[in-house]
């Protein structure tokens, strides 16, 4: 039985936590937002999966239409969309990420979220 880019993206988003669709991985990042965007969640301590889009066209397009947001990085938290790189940058910023992130049990390090807004301050 073959799954769909809809059902792989499916389970993919259910099965884990914390979900970053992404040019690049975690570790070597492919675009700057992308970048961006993991480099908030490893700073915060954040465990998550990567998926990098770069190496599945299928993906790169099908999580567009998944979520019906035209751009990558994509994130998810406990299966719901959150945003991309600005909304992610923004939610850091005002704090409502770690808000977010307690509300779903999502471990992370509350002195680097804060760290993140003492620098851009």
């Amino acid at each position: 039985m073959t799954t769909t880019v809809e059902e792989q993206i499916r389970d993919t988003v259910t099965s884990n936590d914390v979900v970053l669709f992404m040019k690049g991985t975690k570790m070597m990042p492919q675009c700057g937002f992308s970048s961006r965007v993991a480099g908030v969640l490893n700073f915060m301590g954040v465990d998550f999966a990567d998926v990098n889009v770069l190496a599945d066209d299928g993906i790169r397009q099908g999580i567009k239409d998944f979520s019906d947001w035209p751009t990558i990085p994509q994130l998810y938290v406990k299966g719901e969309f959150v945003g991309g790189c600005d909304i992610i940058t923004e939610m850091t910023l005002s704090g409502e990420l770690d808000a977010l992130f307690e509300k779903e049990g999502v471990a992370f390090s509350k002195d680097a979220a804060e760290k993140i807004r003492q620098a851009n301050a």
